[in-house]
């Protein structure tokens, strides 16, 4: 089966072919495990977005606004099984671009991906409008239709399963798209849009421009022609798209960080809990680049000591720090080397404020122990998993968000105390309480400030479930069919019948 990938660069997907950007600019993709450029993508500009928005409204123009629902549906399908076909070529891609270990990738997010493309298949012919009971003088109904084009805006992190999650609602909902990959990893985004060509999409129905957030995301905000920003990102970049949206008055829907309390309760059954507070959350797999990374870890002062040592033991034999690529690496580089420099921060932050380091704290490869480990990982932005003991949540590396390894533990003792932790942050993306008590966790669910709550687990996210934050976690929500109307528009039909 022939590849997706040719060549040592990767133009711009555009009204159903390759482009080259616009202004001749590429940007070198970093391999983070290795710190050394693999291949190129566009560096595109407003004439980039110009070209895909235009394309983009003419598709919804002409044959998809008018498709039935029922071939959508069989060309959601049709993608699903497109992407499939390209599962472990996709996976090796984005993983040489944002260091997540191939193994989970393969695993995990690709396999999400497709049954991400069938749900939405799925629901795309099922948008039911509803009828009102006003008076027998007039007939009242609801339509729900698409607002056109849509713009995509995907992080670094997880790149193909959060196009998924958003792509997948628009098109059910019978939207047309433009995507903006993240600079730092754009390859494997701009790869699978010719798994949609391939699927039988109608050419502009799916667009991808790369290039920086500052130049190709700005134009795509500032549209009139776009109807909706969906973003995932950090906090800060959704402030500025919604102050450069506000001119045109376009709909938003953001989900962003988090600094998400885990909650181990004393009579939590420590052998969930030891590896559901560390390689769930934090120590695991994309290094803690995770929104919902459960970085702070607050423990029952009564088992406290007991709960670190064991999370350092679980660590210690779980955690295989190495080259993304290699099948045996359970945890990878950073993403990026501004990332890895912003995580190194952080920790020397911890100890200037007086958290101790129970374990971790090294950078690598110089700082690793062992030359055969020292040689693995030469050249990558390697950290070690890093855990503060004795941290408290006014210290800024219990209020910013990391984006890395690294998590603090924060003793409590009683119920009350844990819950006002727990929301004593701007943030409220997710939570994670650990306890046999059934009182106990209907509580916490309750009262805890955040979208997801997790009991007795972490970490546990389904297409059909929606997903998204409080406070400045952001606002709308992904997958499930909540999701699916935010990508729609309400119309209101009045017909006089006296």
């Amino acid at each position: 089966m022939a590849g997706l990938l040719h060549g040592d660069r990767i133009g711009n997907w555009i009204d159903g072919r390759r482009v080259d950007p616009a202004n001749g600019e590429w940007l070198e993709s970093v391999d983070p495990s290795v710190g050394k450029a693999w291949i190129r993508v566009p560096g595109g500009d407003a004439q980039d977005v110009d070209h895909a928005v235009a394309a983009a409204k003419a598709a919804f123009s002409g044959s998809w606004r008018s498709m039935p629902a029922t071939q959508r549906a069989g060309l959601l399908r049709a993608a699903a099984v497109e992407i499939g076909k390209h599962a472990e070529e996709l996976a090796t891609i984005e993983c040489r671009d944002n260091g997540k270990p191939l193994a989970e990738a393969i695993a995990g997010d690709l396999p999400s991906v497709v049954e991400m493309m069938n749900y939405w298949a799925g629901a795309a012919d099922k948008i039911h409008g509803e009828t009102i009971e006003i008076g027998p003088t007039s007939h009242n109904f609801v339509r729900h239709e698409p607002l056109g084009v849509v713009g995509i805006i995907v992080p670094w992190n997880s790149p193909l399963a959060i196009l998924a999650a958003k792509v997948g609602a628009a098109l059910a909902a019978g939207n047309c798209v433009v995507l903006k990959p993240a600079e730092q990893a754009a390859a494997s985004i701009l790869t699978i849009a010719a798994c949609f060509d391939a699927a039988g999409f109608p050419h502009g129905v799916v667009n991808v421009v790369s290039g920086l957030g500052e130049v190709v995301g700005d134009a795509l905000v500032r549209h009139p022609d776009v109807r909706k920003i969906a973003m995932t990102g950090s906090t800060e970049t959704a402030r500025r798209i919604s102050e450069r949206a506000a001119p045109t008055l376009k709909q938003l829907a953001f989900e962003l960080g988090g600094k998400s309390p885990n909650i181990v309760f004393a009579d939590a059954d420590l052998e969930l809990a030891v590896p559901g507070a560390s390689t769930s959350a934090v120590f695991t797999g994309g290094a803690g680049q995770t929104c919902v990374a459960g970085s702070r870890l607050l423990v029952h002062a009564s088992i406290y000591d007991d709960f670190l040592e064991r999370v350092e033991r679980h660590v210690a034999m779980h955690v295989r720090l190495g080259n993304a690529l290699d099948r045996q690496t359970t945890m990878g580089p950073i993403a990026f080397a501004a990332q890895y420099e912003k995580v190194k921060s952080y920790v020397e932050l911890g100890r200037k404020e007086g958290a101790e380091i129970a374990f971790g704290g090294r950078f690598g490869p110089e700082n690793f122990d062992g030359r055969e480990e020292a040689e693995a990982l030469a050249g990558g932005y390697f950290v070690s998993p890093t855990l503060f003991r004795g941290a408290t949540n006014d210290m800024r590396v219990c209020r910013e968000e990391i984006f890395g390894p690294v998590t603090c533990a924060i003793p409590f003792h009683d119920d009350d105390e844990a819950l006002a932790i727990a929301n004593d942050t701007h943030y409220g993306l997710a939570a994670g309480v650990w306890t046999r008590d059934l009182k106990r966790a209907h509580r916490f669910v309750r009262d805890l400030e955040a979208g997801a709550v997790w009991v007795n687990a972490y970490r546990r996210i389904h297409w059909a479930a929606p997903f998204g934050g409080y406070k400045e976690s952001g606002y709308g929500r992904d997958s499930g069919l909540e999701s699916l109307r935010g990508y729609q528009q309400t119309k209101t039909a009045w017909i006089d019948l006296s």
